[in-house]
């Protein structure tokens, strides 16, 4: 007879497998070269997600980009590049004179860029790079003070890759910022929920997974200092409510 533990892993599979189930139309449309259409649409879904998002994590957002301008460099100038940067959610938590450039491997986003480079006026935008996290070759050694990735590193293919890439772009003594959705504890409701919907969740989400454990990631990707905190994003959908937010000096 099967004890409480294990019919709790029997339920999770059933119920997983029907979430993988429901995700086949659209694994076909990946086999077909077909999800690229889902690509272009994923823009304006996450366009209107921002403004919600942004509503309900804004304290955290204030909070975490509160002492962003004190790593700009000598000559007083904050050189910053966003990676994962969508339509440019966090624009204005910047401060006043920041030189942004933006990094992301979605070129459909642009149009939704510049909306809110037109919204942010008191930033200077330096261009907006079409490259992956993981090859930003773009992106000269050591060109930026600061780094900043949110809700990014669930959906890359190698973590430790972007964190490479993000330690390389980075001057010695520059920080990256980040806030990210995270696996939840493997006892509670939410684990079981993550582990169900993944599947779903992750063609949805343009490639958005939600069992990562991304504070390892963080702790073994060679920064000088980690600064990372754990909470419950209360406001937000219990799939990605775990989240860590910090920063890391190089």
């Amino acid at each position: 007879m099967l004890g409480p533990r294990s019919m709790q892993q029997v339920v999770m599979g059933v119920c997983r497998l029907l979430c993988w189930t429901l995700s086949l139309p659209f694994q076909l449309m990946e086999m077909l070269g077909l999800y690229s259409a889902y690509k272009r649409l994923f823009p304006l879904l996450a366009y209107n997600i921002t403004f919600s998002y942004n509503d309900k994590m804004h304290k955290v957002k204030r909070a975490l980009f509160r002492n962003v301008a004190r790593f700009a460099g000598s000559d007083g100038t904050l050189r910053l590049l966003e990676i994962g940067c969508g339509s440019g959610a966090n624009f204005s938590f910047y401060p006043q004179g920041c030189t942004v450039t933006c990094a992301d491997p979605n070129p459909h986003f642009d149009s939704y860029l510049r909306s809110s480079m037109d919204a942010n006026t008191h930033l200077t935008y330096e261009r907006f790079v079409v490259v992956s996290g993981e090859d930003m070759k773009e992106i000269q050694d050591g060109s930026v003070d600061v780094v900043v990735g949110t809700l990014v590193l669930c959906s890359v293919r190698h973590v430790q890759h972007v964190l490479q890439e993000v330690r390389r772009v980075l001057r010695v003594g520059g920080a990256f910022y980040f806030l990210e959705h995270v696996v939840g504890d493997p006892s509670s409701w939410i684990h079981f929920c993550q582990y169900v919907f993944e599947p779903l969740w992750y063609y949805l989400g343009d490639g958005c997974t939600v069992t990562r454990a991304t504070w390892k990631d963080l702790e073994q990707a060679g920064f000088a200092e980690l600064h990372l905190q754990h909470m419950e994003a209360t406001e937000v959908t219990s799939v990605i409510r775990p989240h860590i937010w910090g920063y890391a000096i190089r």
